[in-house]
């Protein structure tokens, strides 16, 4: 591949970007229009703009929504409906990991504190909710019913994977399988994006059905590939050795006995350096666990692949088959 070439994952990030611009700008129209007479708590939603940029939640609920056949002029209430919801358990997650700074800038939680990210946190979920069903009140009872099962059904699973998470903060004996099993859990989000942008747009049920499970495939591999990142990110793994679980690929690396005691010896360090990273990233890749680890998400991607033959449009069979095998990129 030549070196001027674009990788596909950041051209599709670029997509996702472009088609959540609209409905970023009415998120923010929307929040600063409430009647919100507490000034701190006014100050924190104006700190949650400031780095605010979900593109991922929206942008994927637009590409189903036009691979369903909608028209993107229908779109806008019911994907900033979900960009809001997404915002909500996003400010309630800082609470629970005890996140006080994400990406070089202070959270809601790290600047306002707990009470404040609580209130903000519910005001999302409560705006979220409300204009996704009154977004859909045109609708036939039927599907109706469908896209508010489905919201339930996926956010109340999240919810459960993010409880069942917390156990294993701190702990290096984590069954490997049962990690992998709360992270198809949490792609429980990308699912309901996916799905309702399906259930939306069309009453063909299956594409809905196709895009369901894409979803749930679809956030289970970007999330395995967010964990992998996370190995080498030195300020990052530090975070998720104290307040989190292991990654993902540590969990599995861990079961290979030959490199259990090497790693353990670098994870009881009080703090790691980049040449400690880079030690453990070296000792974990070694793992013959990974190697079964990325085989599964292969297949995972082949699934996804097949599922998005079943969409009409060239074009989106093309964009989802992408979409699908740049989480994949040069793990």
């Amino acid at each position: 591949m030549e070196k001027q070439r674009r990788k596909t994952s950041q051209i599709i990030i670029e997509e996702l970007q472009e088609r959540s611009k609209e409905c970023q700008g009415f998120v923010r129209s929307t929040f600063r229009s409430e009647r919100i007479e507490d000034p701190e708590l006014r100050k924190a939603l104006e700190h949650y703009f400031s780095y605010w940029n979900d593109f991922t939640h929206p942008g994927l609920f637009s590409f189903s929504f036009e691979a369903a056949g909608g028209r993107l002029d229908k779109a806008l209430k019911p994907q900033a409906a979900i960009a809001m919801i997404a915002a909500g358990f996003d400010i309630h997650d800082d609470i629970i990991d005890g996140s006080q700074e994400k990406q070089n800038h202070q959270t809601v939680f790290g600047k306002y504190g707990q009470n404040l990210s609580l209130l903000l946190g519910n005001a999302f979920m409560i705006n979220g909710l409300t204009l996704l069903e009154l977004s859909i009140s045109d609708l036939p009872v039927e599907r109706f019913r469908k896209i508010t099962e489905t919201a339930k059904k996926c956010l109340f699973e999240v919810g459960n994977a993010h409880a069942l998470e917390l156990p294993l903060r701190g702990i290096t004996a984590v069954s490997p399988q049962k990690y992998f099993e709360i992270i198809e859990m949490k792609a429980a989000s990308v699912e309901a994006d996916m799905h309702i942008a399906g259930l939306i747009a069309s009453d063909r049920s299956e594409v809905s059905e196709a895009l369901r499970e894409y979803g749930r495939i679809l956030g289970t591999l970007a999330t395995l590939r967010e964990e992998f990142v996370d190995v080498f990110e030195v300020a990052e793994l530090n975070r998720r050795l104290r307040k989190e679980a292991l990654p993902i690929p540590i969990a599995f690396a861990l079961k290979d006995a030959d490199l259990k005691e090497r790693i353990l010896k670098k994870l009881k360090k009080r703090e790691l350096t980049k040449t400690d990273v880079d030690a453990l990233v070296e000792l974990v890749f070694r793992s013959e666990s990974i190697s079964a680890l990325k085989s599964k998400m292969e297949k995972l991607c082949i699934r996804a692949e097949v599922l998005a033959e079943k969409l009409e449009t060239q074009k989106y069979k093309t964009v989802f088959r992408e979409l699908a095998r740049s989480t994949l990129e040069d793990l």
